[in-house]
C-alpha cells in the first residue's frame, strides 16, 4: 500500500532541491504530485514540473468541477495567490507512493481527503538567518526582485512553521538541511524503512 509524502518547510529550506532529488534517485520509488498555482512563474521554474501554472478563472473552474482536495490563498505584497492540490485520477495508493511539496494546511487536508494513515510528513527544518540568506540571494536573480513578498513570506512561515503548530498537526520528526547531500541521506535512509520495508 502506498502513501503521500508531503514535503513541508519554509521558504527557501532547500524542498524544491530535495523534491528533484528525491524522484531521481531509485532506492524509494516515488511518483510526484505536482501543485497547483496562480502565482507568477519564477526564474528557472518550468510548467508542469514545480507547478501548474494557472490564473484564478482556472482554480473556479476546478473548483466548481469538484477536483479542488485542498487549497490555501495568500494576500501577497503582489495580489492575491492561490496554491492547491488537484484530484487527479493517476493517483493509485495501492500500487504507488507519491511526493508533493506542500505547507501544514495542505498537510492536514490531504490527511482528511485520503485518511492520516495514508499521507505522511517529511518536514525540512533550517537556521532563520540561513533562510532569510537563501531568500535574499533566490531573489537577487529575479528578473523583477520582490524583497517585500520575500520579507512577506519569511515572516508568515515563521508563524505557520511555528513549534506549536508542528505539534499540533503531530509532526515530531523533522530533518535539517543545512548540507543537502546529508540531509537528503537521511530522508533516504528514513523512506526506505516507513515506505519501503
Amino acid at each position: 500500500m502506498g502513501k503521500i509524502v508531503c514535503l513541508m518547510g519554509r521558504s527557501s529550506s532547500g524542498k524544491d532541491t530535495i523534491y528533484k532529488k528525491l524522484l531521481e534517485q531509485n532506492q524509494v520509488i516515488l511518483q510526484p504530485i505536482v501543485p497547483y498555482t496562480t502565482r507568477p512563474i519564477r526564474a528557472g521554474e518550468t510548467e508542469g514540473v514545480e507547478y501548474h501554472f494557472t490564473d484564478e478563472a482556472g482554480f473556479q473552474e476546478l473548483l466548481a468541477q469538484g477536483n479542488i482536495i485542498e487549497d490555501r490563498v495568500y494576500n501577497t505584497c503582489l495580489g492575491m495567490w492561490r496554491y492547491f492540490t488537484v484530484a487527479d485520477e493517476g493517483i493509485d495508493l495501492l500500487h504507488h507512493s507519491y511526493l508533493m511539496i506542500g505547507t501544514l494546511e495542505a498537510y492536514t487536508q490531504m490527511q482528511q481527503f485520503y485518511g492520516a494513515d495514508k499521507v505522511m510528513p517529511l518536514m525540512i527544518e533550517l537556521d532563520g538567518g540561513e533562510l532569510l540568506q537563501r531568500a535574499l540571494n533566490r531573489e537577487k536573480v529575479q528578473e523583477h526582485p520582490k524583497y517585500e513578498e520575500m520579507c512577506r513570506r519569511f515572516l508568515a512561515d515563521a508563524e505557520d512553521f511555528s513549534a506549536e503548530n508542528l505539534a499540533r498537526a503531530g509532526i515530531d520528526k523533522t530533518f535539517y538541511n543545512d548540507e543537502v547531500g546529508r540531509c537528503l541521506d537521511e530522508i533516504i535512509a528514513y523512506l526506505r524503512k516507513e515506505l519501503v520495508e
